[in-house]
Order: C-alpha cells, then sequence, then structure tokens
C-alpha cells in the first residue's frame, strides 16, 4: 500500500487536517442533500455511484454531488458499514475511525482530500481499508491471490471465433490470459438455434425428459409442471454450488468459462442463443464468478465448480473483474453494464453438466508440461558439458535401432546443442582424450527418459485436445432427429486417466534432474567444489537448493498416485461410479510446477558450475542460455538469500525464455541438414580409429 496515485496529505497522515476535512465533507454533504431532488444529479444526470468495499463486505455508495472527496466517500461507506452491524463495527464513534482509500483495480492509494470527480470514475470500485485490518488475519482483500497477469490487464480487441470443433490446448491458455474475446462462427449460431427449437417444442408439449420437465439424479422421475420449469433451473445452480477451497485464479476461470462456451456452442446442450450470447457478454468484460477448485467427483461432470460458475452468471455468489476486485456478482455485472441471465428450461443444467473443470485445468497442465519438457533438454545438456559428459550416447545409429519419436527427438536436441564441430566447446575439447569410458544414467539416458516423457505428453495432448471440443452434457440434444437421449458422456475418466498418466510421465523430469543436482553438487561425482561454492564450510552454496529439489520430487512420488483408480457412489447410488478426475487435474498441475522448480535448480547449479570451469566456454547456444540467467541472477560468490534466484530462474522457465533463446540454433541445425560429427576418443572404440592407429597414417591424408 506505499503506492499513492495522487500528490497530497493523506488523512490517516494528519489528525487536524483530517477533521477539518471531514467536517468540510460533511457540511458539504448536508448541502447536497438538500439540494438534489431525489435519484437525480444535476440537470437530470445520472448520480454517481460507487460501490466500496469494507471488511468484506460490498456497500453502494450513491454521491449527489462528485465534488465531494474520496475521504468523504470511504467516511460515507464506514458510517453505512457501522449503521448495519447490532455492535457498530466495534466503533465507539464513526469520526474515531482511521481509514485508506485505494482503488481495488491496481491497488493505487487515493488522495483522501481529491474530489471525486478527479479521482474516480462513475460506478468504480474501491475498497476502504481500517487501519489495523491489513494485518488482522480477519482481513479480507478484495483482490484475489495470483492476479500478477491482472494488474496490468489490458482489454483485448481480438477475437477467437468458436465453433464447438477447432479450440486448441494453446488457444485455450491464450483466453485465460486475456489475450482475446469469443465470438461465435455463424454456423455456431444456427445450430445452437435448431438445438433450442427441440427443448421449447417438448416444453410446449409437456413431453416427460430428464433434467426439462424432471428431477435431477434420484429425483429424475419426479415430473415438474411447466409453471415450476424455470425455478428448478435456478434451484439446480443454487443447491449444486457447494463446493469449497480456494476459488481458482482469474486465468483459471477465464479457460473454464471459455471451454464452457465453446462446448454450449456445438449445439447439443440446448441453450437459447440469447443466453449464449450473455455468456460470452460476461466473458468479454472478464466478469469471472467465483468457483473453489474443490468439490468434483468427475461424474456426473463437474457439478460443483460449474454450478459456481453458473450462479455469479444469474448474479448471486462472488464475482471479479480487473475493474472491481470481488464483489457480488450483481454489483459486478451491474458495473459492466450487464444483466444476469435469467435462465430458461433446461439451461440451468446445460451451464453445468461436463468435463469443463477437468479438461481446462489439464490444459494448462499439458501445456506447461509441454514446454518444461523442451527446456529439459537445454537444461540436462548444460548440465552434461558441466560435469565434461560425452556425446557418443546421442549417436543417430543408437536411437534408430529403437524408434520411439520422443526418445529420436531428444537426443537430436542433444546433439544440435553439443555438436563441437557445428558449435565448438573448449569444454568438451578439454576432456576429449580423457580415461572414461560411459557417464552415468542421468546423462546418458537422457534421450530414453526425457522421451518418454515427450511422447507420453502428446498422449495426452490428444485427449485433451479432443475433450475440449466434446459435447459433454446429459442429456444430449440431436437437433436433427428431433429429440434428445440420456447418455453419460459427462463422465470424466478419459481426461482424469490421461492426466494421471501426464503427472506419472512428467514426473520423471523432476526424478532425473534432481540426481543431476547431486552430481553438480557432490565434488565425488563431479571435479567440481563441494556444493558449487568457494571457501566450503563458510559457504554453505547449493547444500539446500538441493535438499529443496529433493523434497519437491519426493512430494510428486505421493501425488504421483493415481485419483483415477479411486471411486465412490453418489447422488443415492445412481451416480455408482465417477472418475475423481478434477483431483487428477489439480495434482498435474501441482506435480508439473515441482518439476519446473526442480530444473530451474538444476539450471542454477549449471550456470554456477559453469563459473569454475572458465575460462573455457561451452557451445554457442548453452553460452547464449548461460547469458540468460546470468541477466536475472548473478554468480555465487558467497551466499546470499537464494529463494529469489530460484523463483527467478522458474519465471525463464514459465515464460519459455530458455526454450527461446536455444531454440533457433536447434532448428537452424534440423534444417542444414548438417553431418553428425562423431569425435574420436581412445575410449571410444572403432575399427577406424584402429586402422588409422596400426598404419600410422595421418588423419589430414585419409580421404
Amino acid at each position: 500500500m506505499e503506492n499513492i496515485e495522487r500528490t497530497g496529505q493523506r488523512e490517516i497522515g494528519d489528525p487536524d487536517k483530517r477533521g477539518q476535512a471531514t467536517a468540510a465533507a460533511r457540511g458539504q454533504a448536508d448541502a447536497t442533500w438538500r439540494w438534489w431532488p431525489r435519484g437525480a444529479a444535476g440537470g437530470g444526470a445520472a448520480m454517481p455511484r460507487y460501490t466500496v468495499h469494507v471488511r468484506g463486505e460490498w456497500l453502494a455508495v450513491p454521491c449527489r454531488d462528485a465534488q465531494l472527496t474520496v475521504g468523504w466517500l470511504g467516511r460515507e461507506a464506514v458510517r453505512r458499514y457501522v449503521k448495519n452491524k447490532p455492535d457498530n463495527g466495534g466503533f465507539s464513534s464513526v469520526d474515531d475511525v482511521r481509514f485508506l482509500v485505494r482503488r481495488c483495480k491496481g491497488l493505487g492509494l487515493l488522495d483522501n482530500e481529491d474530489p471525486l470527480e478527479v479521482a474516480l470514475e462513475d460506478n468504480e470500485f474501491v475498497e476502504v481499508v481500517i487501519e489495523g485490518d491489513a494485518m488482522s488475519p480477519d482481513f479480507i482483500p478484495s483482490q484475489p491471490e495470483g492476479v500478477y497477469l491482472y494488474s496490468k490487464y489490458r482489454e483485448p480487441e481480438k477475437y477467437i471465433a468458436l465453433d464447438g470443433n477447432s479450440l486448441t490446448t494453446e488457444d485455450l491458455v491464450s483466453l485465460g490470459k486475456g489475450h482475446y474475446k469469443i465470438k461465435l462462427t455463424p454456423t455456431a449460431e444456427k445450430v445452437v438455434q435448431k438445438s433450442r427449437e427441440v427443448i421449447d417444442s417438448i416444453v410446449k408439449e409437456k413431453t416427460v425428459v430428464y433434467g426439462i420437465t424432471t428431477g435431477f439424479g434420484k429425483f429424475a422421475r419426479t415430473v415438474i409442471p411447466n409453471n415450476k420449469l424455470q425455478e428448478l433451473q435456478v434451484n439446480l445452480v443454487r443447491s449444486h454450488s457447494s463446493g469449497v477451497g480456494k476459488p481458482l485464479s482469474p486465468e483459471r476461470c477465464r479457460m473454464l468459462l471459455a471451454l464452457r462456451i465453446n462446448v454450449l456452442a456445438k449445439g447439443y446442450s440446448g441453450i437459447s442463443l440469447e443466453t449464449l450470447k450473455q455468456v460470452m457478454e460476461v466473458f468479454n468484460a472478464s466478469c469471472l464468478p467465483y468457483v473453489p477448485e474443490k468439490g468434483t467427483v468427475g461424474a456426473s461432470g463437474d457439478l460443483a465448480p460449474l454450478s459456481h460458475l453458473a450462479l455469479g452468471l444469474i448474479g448471486e455468489g462472488k464475482m471479479w473483474s480487473p475493474k472491481s476486485g470481488w464483489a457480488d456478482a450483481k454489483y459486478v455485472l451491474q458495473a459492466h453494464g450487464l444483466k444476469p441471465v435469467v435462465l430458461k428450461p433446461k439451461e440451468g443444467l446445460a451451464l453445468i453438466n461436463g468435463t469443463q473443470m477437468i479438461t481446462s485445468l489439464g490444459c494448462e497442465a499439458v501445456e506447461r508440461a509441454s514446454a518444461i519438457a523442451r527446456q529439459a533438454d537445454i537444461v540436462a545438456a548444460l548440465t552434461l558439458e558441466v560435469l565434461k559428459g560425452t556425446t557418443k550416447a546421442f549417436d543417430t545409429d543408437i536411437h534408430a535401432v529403437r524408434p520411439h519419436r520422443g526418445q529420436i527427438e531428444v537426443a537430436f536436441r542433444f546433439r544440435s546443442l553439443l555438436d563441437s564441430d557445428h558449435h565448438p566447446s573448449e569444454i568438451a575439447e578439454s576432456h576429449r582424450f580423457c580415461d572414461r569410458v560411459q557417464d552415468a544414467y542421468t546423462l546418458r539416458c537422457c534421450p530414453q527418459v526425457h522421451g518418454v516423457v515427450n511422447d507420453t505428453i502428446a498422449f495426452v495432448k490428444s485427449i485433451i485436445t479432443t475433450e475440449l471440443n466434446s459435447a459433454t452434457d446429459n442429456p444430449m440434444v440431436f437437433a436433427r432427429r428431433g429429440e434428445t437421449i440420456s447418455g453419460g458422456n459427462f463422465h470424466g475418466e478419459y481426461p482424469a486417466k490421461a492426466l494421471d498418466y501426464l503427472a506419472i510421465g512428467v514426473h520423471e523430469l523432476a526424478a532425473i534432474s534432481e540426481r543431476r543436482i547431486e552430481r553438480l553438487c557432490n565434488p565425488s561425482l563431479s571435479e567440481l567444489p563441494a556444493f558449487l561454492v568457494a571457501e566450503g564450510g563458510l559457504n554453505s552454496g547449493f547444500m539446500i537448493a538441493h535438499c529443496t529439489a529433493a523434497a519437491l520430487v519426493s512430494e510428486n512420488k505421493a501425488l504421483c498416485h493415481p485419483s483415477s483408480v479411486d471411486s465412490l457412489s453418489t447422488s443415492a447410488a445412481t451416480e455408482d461410479h465417477v472418475s475423481m478426475g478434477g483431483w487428477a487435474a489439480r495434482k498435474a498441475l501441482r506435480v508439473v510446477e515441482h518439476t519446473e522448480q526442480v530444473l530451474a535448480i538444476e539450471l542454477l547449479a549449471a550456470c554456477q558450475g559453469i563459473e569454475f570451469l572458465r575460462p573455457l566456454r561451452t557451445t554457442t547456444p548453452l553460452e547464449k542460455v548461460y547469458d540468460l540467467v546470468r541477466s536475472v541472477v548473478r554468480p555465487w560468490i558467497k551466499d546470499r538469500f537464494m529463494a529469489p534466484d530460484i523463483e527467478a530462474a522458474h519465471r525463464l522457465l514459465l515464460e519459455q525464455k530458455v526454450w527461446q533463446v536455444a531454440s533457433p540454433y536447434i532448428e537452424k541445425y534440423r534444417m542444414e541438414h548438417i553431418p553428425e560429427s562423431r569425435p574420436v576418443s581412445p575410449t571410444a572404440f572403432s575399427l577406424e580409429f584402429l586402422h588409422r592407429k596400426s598404419s600410422k597414417i595421418p588423419e589430414s591424408e585419409e580421404l
């Protein structure tokens, strides 16, 4: 709360001035309330109104004179807050309350003496922080955790057109980051309308159809009269909004909402085009409902989280936007000129029945897994250089006789980064004639271990991509046949199994990386100082960084236990087999994050190892990686606070900066079809070398 948006003395800092400003503001307020007619501002203009957050509650505060000050707004909000409390909020007098006022968007502090017309826009969201509250465990901020991206949010100008059939994992991640708005293709609009006509016909003819004119789950045989069908849908959303835990971050909630829109656009859900367009308007305004991360068993779909999503859309529960922070959903929608959705028959069910929670989180997991798997090859290649390993194990002939796609690609990446003929390496030349025959498995077997991780990710991505563009409702509405059919597309077993598999696969990158960190830190396994630091004993270097990596790998082992092997019967044995896919998705994300952090530690350790090999230089692409790391983390000369360095390296991997600096060299090597170099050394037996040695023919004279 250090940043002040405007210059001037804040009310909290000068008690005397505070009292004068408050008295003046009250005088202004009294005159104003006598002067303006009810419900209007000067000239018949709409009365400015502000939504103010005080101690976890939201208050709508009208202001009939924009010349009133920020301090008046804060005081009036506190007065209204105290008025509604039986104990006066714990205050003997409103005048005794000391507070700060800040914008919800960006959390910038406001000067209490500034006029409202200068400091704020009409209908802006602000927060009153009462002195002492910020240090209290009961303090409820207006902003959620993890809104780094949204603190700099800019409304996108570009659109992605959704048709329910062609969304990619990359597209959904970009939508989550706020890079695009959403619109429907003309074809999607037509199929949505056709689907809705079937529902309208069912209602008009009073046909008994599950979820449209009946209850749900165990109540499937209970027929609901037509005059209560709208109430049925609202009750469904309210009762199923029973999740717990922290809310999804804005990015993840955007992904969830975007994916649900994509599924509805397929035209098998029965939602009306009018309602779907309302939902899209909410997404495009970045109004994001409060969705707890826990509560889904993954069949019948992700009912609890999707119900919370729908609850915000109908103007109930909490909602967040970059403009407002957390507030009551009805206020957030109103502030963006939007109206709550009024559910028609079947529309509540259409909004909440599907696997979109599992799939959207799984989409993020598989994209981050792809990024870290690519960069793991680069980090491992750097470690191999520092440990003075050989490139013989990456020979194309070795991998051609075991032709797994991932294995071949990883071996190629290692060659492209380590080829001494193409990228001269002084480090490699310094040990070409050493007496070591082969390296440890953690170096030699990288193509086999990293390779199967790449193949695992590719398999999981294919499952997730199919799921992104699948109709997962029940019942399904088939407009061409003019009927609805109950089925089981809501069951989350496909993404659940795939994401359990993803966690197991990606974990291996962390497991093998931690062993390479051990080799870097252990002087008996390398030619480097213990724990990669000078004056060992006085300095501990990477000792505990390695412990952190070991701890993360150990956690991963527990997280890799498949959640989809479990099932508990729910809904009075109607839903008697479930996928537990929500937990599969959340723990897959945690495994991926831990893997990123372990590789960040290895990246730091490998770069630190290079310091002890100077003035020798590694290959050009790996020197570029070293330079990138040194642009954010300086060499470790003596002990210092290490956590920020690990976080900085993690950020490089998360933003794929390591891949960006190395990939041009990898692709150039691929495009130029450079012949593979096979440097000769005494420890690599070959008949050609034996012939040259026995005949004593100089290598330069051979054809």
